[in-house]
Protein backbone atom coordinates (compact mmCIF):
# COMPACT_ATOMS: atom_id res chain seq x y z
CA UNK A 1 0.00 0.00 0.00
CA UNK A 2 2.91 2.59 0.70
CA UNK A 3 4.37 1.74 -2.46
CA UNK A 4 1.06 2.55 -4.21
CA UNK A 5 1.04 5.89 -2.32
CA UNK A 6 4.57 6.80 -3.92
CA UNK A 7 3.42 5.63 -7.18
CA UNK A 8 0.27 8.31 -7.15
CA UNK A 9 2.10 11.48 -5.27
CA UNK A 10 4.88 10.29 -8.16
CA UNK A 11 1.78 10.91 -10.87
CA UNK A 12 0.36 14.20 -8.86
CA UNK A 13 4.05 15.52 -8.84
CA UNK A 14 3.88 15.49 -12.45
CA UNK A 15 0.50 17.50 -12.36
CA UNK A 16 2.09 20.17 -10.23
CA UNK A 17 5.39 20.52 -12.23
CA UNK A 18 2.75 20.78 -15.84
CA UNK A 19 0.78 23.43 -13.92
CA UNK A 20 3.95 25.49 -12.48
CA UNK A 21 5.02 25.98 -16.13
CA UNK A 22 1.17 27.13 -17.33
CA UNK A 23 0.84 29.38 -14.10
CA UNK A 24 3.40 31.47 -15.84
CA UNK A 25 4.71 32.30 -13.07
CA UNK A 26 1.46 32.07 -10.41
CA UNK A 27 -0.02 34.81 -12.71
CA UNK A 28 -2.44 32.80 -13.84
CA UNK A 29 -5.52 31.62 -11.15
CA UNK A 30 -6.60 28.49 -11.96
CA UNK A 31 -3.23 26.68 -13.35
CA UNK A 32 -2.40 28.33 -9.84
CA UNK A 33 -4.91 26.77 -7.89
CA UNK A 34 -4.55 23.59 -9.50
CA UNK A 35 -0.80 23.80 -8.74
CA UNK A 36 -1.32 24.15 -5.11
CA UNK A 37 -4.06 21.05 -5.07
CA UNK A 38 -1.44 18.63 -7.19
CA UNK A 39 1.75 19.74 -4.92
CA UNK A 40 -0.26 19.74 -1.53
CA UNK A 41 -1.57 15.93 -2.28
CA UNK A 42 1.79 14.76 -3.83
CA UNK A 43 3.70 15.89 -0.61
CA UNK A 44 0.92 14.49 1.46
CA UNK A 45 0.56 10.97 -0.04
CA UNK A 46 4.92 10.69 0.12
CA UNK A 47 4.55 11.65 3.86
CA UNK A 48 1.96 8.96 4.78
CA UNK A 49 4.16 6.61 2.74
CA UNK A 50 7.22 7.53 4.68
CA UNK A 51 5.80 5.54 7.69
CA UNK A 52 6.52 2.59 5.83
CA UNK A 53 9.31 2.67 3.38
CA UNK A 54 12.68 4.35 3.69
CA UNK A 55 13.32 7.57 2.47
CA UNK A 56 15.78 7.01 0.23
CA UNK A 57 13.85 4.56 -2.54
CA UNK A 58 10.58 6.12 -1.79
CA UNK A 59 12.11 9.54 -2.88
CA UNK A 60 13.90 8.34 -6.01
CA UNK A 61 11.14 6.82 -7.00
CA UNK A 62 8.80 9.80 -5.91
CA UNK A 63 11.30 12.34 -8.25
CA UNK A 64 11.97 9.80 -10.88
CA UNK A 65 8.14 9.10 -11.57
CA UNK A 66 7.92 12.93 -11.35
CA UNK A 67 10.27 13.43 -14.01
CA UNK A 68 9.79 10.93 -16.26
CA UNK A 69 5.63 11.90 -16.52
CA UNK A 70 6.42 15.62 -16.82
CA UNK A 71 8.83 15.19 -19.44
CA UNK A 72 6.29 12.54 -21.21
CA UNK A 73 3.76 15.03 -21.00
CA UNK A 74 5.62 17.88 -22.26
CA UNK A 75 7.33 16.01 -25.65
CA UNK A 76 3.09 14.46 -25.87
CA UNK A 77 1.43 17.38 -24.94
CA UNK A 78 3.38 20.71 -25.04
CA UNK A 79 5.28 20.60 -28.37
CA UNK A 80 8.74 19.98 -26.46
CA UNK A 81 11.54 18.66 -28.49
CA UNK A 82 11.50 14.85 -28.69
CA UNK A 83 14.78 13.07 -29.22
CA UNK A 84 15.72 9.56 -29.15
CA UNK A 85 18.41 10.26 -26.59
CA UNK A 86 14.99 11.55 -24.58
CA UNK A 87 13.18 8.48 -25.13
CA UNK A 88 16.30 6.54 -24.22
CA UNK A 89 17.07 8.45 -20.64
CA UNK A 90 13.67 8.71 -19.59
CA UNK A 91 13.53 4.85 -20.32
CA UNK A 92 16.06 4.30 -18.18
CA UNK A 93 14.45 6.53 -15.27
CA UNK A 94 11.55 3.89 -15.88
CA UNK A 95 14.09 1.09 -15.33
CA UNK A 96 15.55 2.55 -12.36
CA UNK A 97 12.66 3.51 -10.57
CA UNK A 98 11.51 0.01 -10.97
CA UNK A 99 14.67 -1.37 -9.63
CA UNK A 100 14.09 1.04 -7.02
CA UNK A 101 10.35 -0.41 -6.29
CA UNK A 102 11.48 -4.03 -6.04
CA UNK A 103 14.43 -3.15 -3.62
CA UNK A 104 12.62 -0.87 -1.47
CA UNK A 105 11.56 -2.72 2.14
CA UNK A 106 9.07 -2.14 4.21
CA UNK A 107 9.55 -1.29 7.94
Amino acid sequence: MAWLLVIVAGLLETGFAVCLKLSHGFSRLWPTVAFCIFALGSFGLLTLSLRKLDVGPAYAVWTGIGAAGTAIYGMVFLGDVVSTLKIVSISLVIMGVVGLQLSGSAH
